[in-house]
C-alpha cells in the first residue's frame, strides 16, 4: 500500500474520532445511587404511585458503615404530647398523647401512645424515575436534640449520600397536635420525583375490647368526598389500590387517628394534593388489623415540598379546625342518614360536653337530657297520645264499616274519610310524633360510640358510659322501664290479646338487643321511658273517664217486622 493510500486511511479515522473527543456529551447524570431493584413478582402499583415503590422494603437494612453510626431520638413535648423522631430515617418512633390514658390491659392507667410496635409511620422513600431509594438507614442530623414544641423553633434534620441531600424542617404546634412538614431535596433531578410517605402498619391498641378495636381500623381518603377502608376488608399479600388525587389520607380507631394532609391546614391555599394509596394486609387474620399503608406526595424540580401530621383524638373541635372535612373521619351516622343524625348527634355532644364543663358528670348530665327532651316533647307526645285514644274509641265503628262494606273497598274508604271527619280524628295524629324521638335515640348511638370525650367517663357502679354494663343492670332497668310505660299507657283500654302479647315481648326483645350497647345510651333511654309515666298515668285517667261513641250513632236500624 502506498503512503497515499495510508495518509488517507489515517485521516479519515481522525476525522471519525476526533469529534468524539472534543464534542462528547457529559455522562448522565444518576440522582439516586442507592436504587432499589423491583422484582418480576411486584404487586400493581396504585394510581400516582411509581412502579419502583410497590418493591421498597418497610425498613432497608442498614450496612456497615450505618450501623456504626448511634442512632438517637429527639424528643418534642408539649402540654398535649411527647413525640419522637428517630434520626435514622427520620421516621416517627413515638407519639404519646399525655392527657389520655391507655385502656388496654397491661398499658392501664399510662399515657396513650398511638405508634404500633412497628410502626413506619413517616419512613421515606424518594423516587425518580424508575429508581427508588429507602431513607430508612439514611443517619439524618438534627439540630437539636430535644425541643420543646413551638411554631417559631422548627427542628431540622438533614442528610446526605450519593449526591443527594435531603433537609426536613419540622414545626410543632404546642395546643395542637398538628406537625407541619417542609422538606428540601437536591440531587434528585431536573425533572423532580415522588416521595413515598410510609403509614402503617396501624394504630396501637388502647382498649378494652379489641374485637372492637379492630373493627374500626381503617384508611380514610378525602377527594371530592370522604372514603373509609376497612383494614378487614384487605386481602394479604394482595394490594389495595386508592386511586388520587387526595386532600388528606388518614389511618383510624375507634377514638384516635393519623393523617397527612397535602394541603395548608392554615389557608385555603392547595400547595399540593397526595397521587395515591396502596394498602396490603400484613397479618394472615380472616379479618386483618395490620396492614402496609403508604401514600405518595409529587416532588417538583425544585426540589421543595409540603406536608401536614395530624397525630391525636378525634376530637370534634379540633377535627373541624384542621379543615377539608377531616370532621368526616370520625362520621356520625350511617351513608345516607347523615344529613339527619349528623346535626342531632353534635347537639346532643355539644349539650353534654358543655354541662361537663360546668362541674356536672356525664351520666347526670345524661339524665338532666333525657328528662328535658320528654319535657320539650310533651305537648307533641300529648298531641299524639289523644290522638292513638281518639282512634281507640272509634274503633267500634271503624269495626262495623268493615263489616257492612267488606265488599266494596271503594265506598268503605268513603265512609272511614266521614267517620274521622265528623269525629275530628287523624288517623296518622298519633305516629309521627312518637317517632320524633328516635332520630335522637340514633345519634346518641353514635355519640356514645364515637365521641372520645365519653371515652372512660363513669358513673355510680358504670366504670364507662362508651361501653357495655359489665354487670348488665342498666340494659335490664332500661327492659323493666319500657313494660312499665306500656303497662300504664294500655290502663282503660279494651282487652286486646295482640297488645298483651307485646306488653312482654317488646321490653323483652329490647333488653336483649340493648345488652351490648353502650351503658349511656341504655341510661338515656330508661331516662326517658320512667320520664314518660306520669304523662301515660294522666291520659289513662282520661282515657278513663271518656265516653266511646257507640256504633248505633251511625249504623242503620234493622226495619222492625
Amino acid at each position: 500500500m502506498d503512503r497515499r493510500a495510508v495518509a488517507a486511511i489515517v485521516l479519515m479515522m481522525a476525522i471519525a474520532m476526533l469529534p468524539a473527543v472534543f464534542f462528547r456529551k457529559p455522562p448522565q447524570r444518576q440522582p439516586l445511587r442507592d436504587t432499589v431493584q423491583v422484582t418480576a413478582t411486584a404487586p400493581a402499583p396504585a394510581a400516582g404511585v411509581p412502579p419502583s415503590v410497590t418493591a421498597a422494603p418497610a425498613a432497608a437494612i442498614p450496612d456497615s458503615a450505618a450501623a456504626a453510626v448511634p442512632i438517637k431520638t429527639v424528643r418534642v413535648t408539649s402540654p398535649l404530647y411527647r413525640y419522637g423522631i428517630s434520626t435514622r430515617g427520620a421516621r416517627l418512633v413515638e407519639a404519646t398523647l399525655t392527657t389520655y390514658r391507655s385502656m388496654f390491659p397491661g398499658d392501664s392507667s399510662q399515657a396513650v401512645e398511638l405508634l404500633h410496635p412497628s410502626s413506619d409511620l413517616l419512613g421515606l422513600r424518594l423516587v425518580a424515575g424508575k429508581d427508588t431509594v429507602s431513607l430508612a438507614d439514611w443517619d439524618f442530623v438534627p439540630s437539636s436534640d430535644s425541643v420543646a414544641a413551638s411554631a417559631e423553633t422548627p427542628l431540622t434534620m438533614t442528610a446526605t449520600r450519593g449526591g443527594v441531600t435531603v433537609a426536613l424542617h419540622y414545626r410543632f404546634q404546642p395546643e395542637t397536635y398538628v406537625v407541619s412538614v417542609d422538606g428540601q431535596v437536591d440531587g434528585l433531578g431536573p425533572n423532580g420525583g415522588t416521595l413515598v410517605i410510609g403509614m402503617g402498619p396501624g394504630l396501637r391498641n388502647t382498649e378494652v375490647d379489641s374485637v372492637e378495636h379492630m373493627r374500626n381500623l381503617g384508611v380514610v381518603t378525602m377527594s371530592d368526598q370522604t372514603r373509609r377502608t376497612d383494614f378487614s376488608s384487605l386481602k394479604p399479600t394482595v394490594a389495595t389500590e386508592l386511586s388520587g388525587p387526595f386532600d388528606w389520607v388518614a389511618i383510624k380507631s375507634k377514638y384516635f387517628v393519623i393523617a397527612v394532609f397535602a394541603v395548608d391546614t392554615t389557608s385555603s391555599g392547595v400547595t399540593g394534593r397526595l397521587s395515591g394509596v396502596r394498602a396490603v394486609a400484613t397479618d394472615q387474620r380472616k379479618r386483618p388489623a395490620e396492614a402496609d399503608v403508604r401514600t405518595s406526595l409529587p416532588i417538583p424540580a425544585s426540589g421543595a415540598f409540603h406536608f401536614t401530621l395530624f397525630a391525636g383524638p378525634m376530637d370534634y373541635p379540633r377535627l373541624r379546625a384542621m379543615g377539608h372535612e377531616f370532621y368526616d373521619v370520625n362520621p356520625y351516622g350511617w351513608p345516607g342518614f347523615r344529613t339527619i343524625i349528623r346535626p342531632v348527634s353534635l347537639a346532643a355532644r355539644w349539650l353534654l360536653v358543655k354541662l361537663h364543663d360546668l362541674g356536672i358528670a356525664y351520666g347526670l348530665g345524661l339524665i338532666i337530657f333525657g328528662i328535658g327532651i320528654r319535657l320539650a316533647l310533651w305537648p307533641l307526645n300529648q298531641k299524639a297520645m289523644r290522638a292513638s285514644m281518639q282512634m281507640q274509641a272509634i274503633q267500634p265503628l271503624l269495626k262495623d264499616l268493615q263489616d257492612r262494606h267488606k265488599d266494596d273497598p271503594q265506598r268503605l274508604q268513603q265512609e272511614m274519610f266521614k267517620l274521622y271527619k265528623e269525629y275530628k280524628v287523624n288517623p296518622f295524629g298519633g305516629c309521627w310524633p312518637m317517632l320524633l324521638p328516635m332520630p335522637i335515640l340514633f345519634a346518641l348511638f353514635f355519640v356514645f360510640q364515637n365521641t372520645i370525650e365519653l371515652r372512660g367517663a363513669s358513673f355510680l357502679w358504670l366504670p364507662d358510659l362508651s361501653r357495655a354494663d359489665p354487670l348488665f343492670i342498666i340494659p335490664v332497668v332500661m327492659g323493666l322501664s319500657m313494660y312499665v310505660v306500656s303497662k300504664v299507657g294500655q290502663i282503660g283500654m279494651a282487652p286486646n290479646p295482640q297488645m298483651k302479647m307485646m306488653l312482654y315481648l317488646m321490653p323483652v326483645m329490647m333488653t336483649v338487643m340493648f345488652l351490648k350497647f353502650a351503658a349511656g345510651l341504655n341510661l338515656y333511654y330508661a331516662v326517658q321511658n320512667l320520664a314518660s309515666v306520669p304523662q301515660q298515668w294522666l291520659l289513662a285517667k282520661e282515657r278513663l273517664k271518656a265516653n266511646p261513641p257507640k256504633p248505633a250513632l251511625v249504623a242503620k236500624t234493622p226495619a222492625k217486622k
